[in-house]
This record gives structure tokens, C-alpha cells and sequence, in this order.
């Protein structure tokens, strides 16, 4: 069976992309910091006849992100599809205006956002370039393109990462692995500011299916 590993996996974009890949036979590796959360998840999935396995670590600890991932490949038989998507943002980050940043602002969200998915990236990579078949799914807020001044510290570790999965696209262009941005510009699921577009998070999920299937940008931003 074909696997997909979610890392930053939660109730709402994380559960539908699983179910997602989960109703076209895929098994689920679901990586997060607690537990039991992720145990709520696997229920919920199992009851969608999905089968799915959980790993925990925190996105900002690498060498534990590193053998959770490696747990989860040797689990499921390999890992076909990453998604990384950590939820929120930093522990412990103030956000800041742009004139207001310090650098120890600026590298708290590198490391949650950039060097996390270096991290999950390298730690999948070597074997998807091995077969020749692969895809990384790389999730920001659409503040990596259009960024807002309130956020401006998490908006810029964002257009980092935006740069980086675009440029790894670019790099890995026939070798058969697939590496794409994706920048949500909706709220999921509820309205979090008045007059912003909100989605369902399974009409999210779905365009993660086409972007596996068709392969064809390396970046894509969902918006309404």
C-alpha cells in the first residue's frame, strides 16, 4: 500500500488530507507532538476504514522529527507522500511588525517553519530519489506570498520556506520526485477574521490529491 506521512498532523487540514489519500488506498503515518491527540485521530480515520499509525515529535526537535519519520518508513514500508504542515506557530513567539523583529524573533519561526522542513525533507528524500517516485507538500499561510505587517516575523520564515520547496521543485525536475508550495488563503473550516473566506478543510484536502496526481506547478495557492 502506497503511504502518506503527515507531519504537524491535527483535526481539521491534517485529518482531511488523510482522508483524502485514505479513500484512494493509502495508509496514514501522522506525526505530531501529543499522543493522544493523535490517537483521536487514528480513530476517527479507522472508522473511515483507513488504516493509520501515529509518531510523535516536535517539529522543532530535529533529531526526534528525524526517527519519527524513520520509524514511520520502517512501519508502513516506506513513505510515498509528505505533507508538512505544522499547525500554529512557534512556541513562545511573540508576532511582530517588520521594523519591530529582532533576529531572535525572526529565527524562532525559522526553525518552526524552515528547518523543520529541511529536517522531515532530508529524512525522506534519499529513498524517494532511490525509486525515482515521490512527492513533498509543503503548507504556509498565504502571508509567504502576501504577507500582513502584524505577522511579520512568521509571514517571512514563511516566504523562506515558499522559496526553498520552489527551488527544491526546480532541483528534483527529473528524478521523478514532485515538490510543491501550497498557501492556504482561506480560513479552514470557521471565520477566525470577519470578512475573510473561509473553506471546508475536505475542499482544501482535495486540491492536496490533485496536486499529487497531476504534478505540474510547484506551487499553488488556495483561495476562494
Amino acid at each position: 500500500m502506497p503511504t502518506l506521512a503527515i507531519v504537524g498532523a491535527g483535526p481539521a487540514l491534517g485529518l482531511a488530507i488523510a482522508r483524502t489519500f485514505g479513500s484512494h488506498g493509502y495508509d496514514v503515518a501522522l506525526i505530531a507532538r501529543n499522543q493522544e491527540k493523535l490517537e483521536g485521530l487514528i480513530g476517527e480515520l479507522a472508522a473511515d476504514g483507513i488504516t493509520a499509525a501515529a509518531f510523535t515529535a516536535d517539529v522543532l526537535d530535529r533529531p526526534a522529527l528525524t526517527q519519527a519519520l524513520g520509524k514511520a518508513a520502517a512501519h508502513v514500508g516506506g513513505i510515498d507522500v509528505l505533507e508538512h504542515t505544522p499547525g500554529g506557530t512557534a512556541a513562545d513567539t511573540k508576532l511582530t511588525l517588520p521594523s519591530e523583529t529582532s533576529p531572535e524573533d525572526m529565527q524562532a519561526q525559522i526553525e518552526f517553519q524552515l528547518y523543520g522542513a529541511i529536517t522531515a525533507t532530508q529524512a525522506v528524500l534519499p529513498a524517494m530519489k532511490e525509486a525515482g517516485a515521490g512527492t513533498l507538500l509543503f503548507t504556509t499561510r498565504a502571508g509567504s506570498v502576501d504577507p500582513v505587517p502584524m505577522v511579520g516575523n512568521v509571514n517571512a520564515a514563511a516566504a523562506a520556506l515558499r522559496n526553498w520547496a520552489i527551488n527544491l521543485n526546480k532541483e528534483l525536475a527529473r528524478t521523478g520526485v514532485y515538490a510543491v508550495h501550497v498557501g492556504i488563503d482561506v480560513s479552514i473550516n470557521q471565520s477566525v477574521t470577519p470578512g475573510f473566506p473561509v473553506a471546508p478543510a475536505e475542499d482544501i484536502a482535495t486540491a492536496y490529491w490533485d496536486l499529487h496526481t497531476k504534478r505540474e506547478d510547484g506551487e499553488f495557492i488556495f483561495s476562494l
